[in-house]
């Protein structure tokens, strides 16, 4: 039972590691990291912007007790002055309280100020490692993009090579089915010039209406040709020949054949 589970734990683990890689995209991970890596350099500086501000307040509290350690001082003066040791002595010891407590300020503004330089420190070397990720990850987006481009661009001439083919094929038949065509145009119209097949419009001829079709022009140019000549020849023209023998000359007037 537990070799079953364990084979179909591996199975959905190597399932959803597959349909994950299918639905990562480089370009969304990358950009996610790198605004991940800027948060936490936004965290770095906030610390040291707390770390400065703590500091900040420290020094005045340390500028608060000096100025209570000069006055504390001038009293013992002016004490000393009028012959009141007693007071002289409450204004020192005063002092002397509040400069034990400027020294222990100084000690944590001296802290304060070696953490303040470790975290500018690092902040710094985050900041550079950022930078040098960005230039790192738009080189690779734009790797990735070109990649993807070169890959459609194969997969589309992988295509259009197919479809080219096809169209081939289809201009090859056309061209055949064309010629065929040509070819029987040209058929046609030497059957139909030879007579050999029926006039399509009108009563189908015979061989003797096409020899008297083709007479027809020939009569219609040797009668123009008559009438020219009796123009010209001031309305005297030969005979007709008579058809199927020579033709009579004509004699002048009185003359005897």
């Amino acid at each position: 039972m537990g070799g079953i589970l364990g084979r179909m734990s591996t199975i959905f683990r190597s399932k959803m590691n597959k349909a994950l890689d299918a639905a990562e995209d480089p370009n969304e991970t990358l950009d996610y990291s790198y605004e991940r890596q800027l948060q936490l350099l936004q965290n770095v500086r906030r610390g040291v912007a707390d770390v400065v501000t703590a500091k900040s307040r420290l020094q005045l509290q340390q500028n608060q007790l000096q100025e209570k350690i000069n006055k504390a001082d001038e009293q013992a003066r002016q004490a000393l002055a009028m012959n009141r040791e007693d007071l002289a002595r409450l204004a020192l010891t005063r002092k002397q309280e509040y400069q034990q407590q400027s020294n222990g300020l100084a000690a944590q503004i001296e802290q304060m100020q070696a953490e303040q330089q470790k975290l500018v420190d690092g902040e710094q070397r985050l900041a550079a490692k950022i930078e040098s990720f960005r230039t790192q990850k738009e080189t690779i987006k734009a790797q990735y993009t070109a990649a993807q481009a070169q890959v459609k661009i194969g997969e589309a001439a992988t295509g259009l090579s197919e479809e080219i083919g096809d169209v081939n094929m289809a201009v090859q038949r056309a061209q055949d089915k064309t010629a065929q065509l040509k070819a029987r145009s040209v058929a046609i119209d030497e059957l139909t010039a030879s007579g050999a097949l029926p006039e399509l419009i009108g009563e189908p001829q015979d061989d003797i209406d096409r020899e008297l079709a083709k007479l027809g022009p020939a009569n219609s140019v040797d009668n123009e040709l008559e009438r020219m000549k009796r123009q010209l020849g001031g309305g005297t023209a030969s005979a007709p020949q008579i058809e199927g023998g020579a033709q009579t000359p004509q004699l002048p007037p009185g003359g005897s054949q």
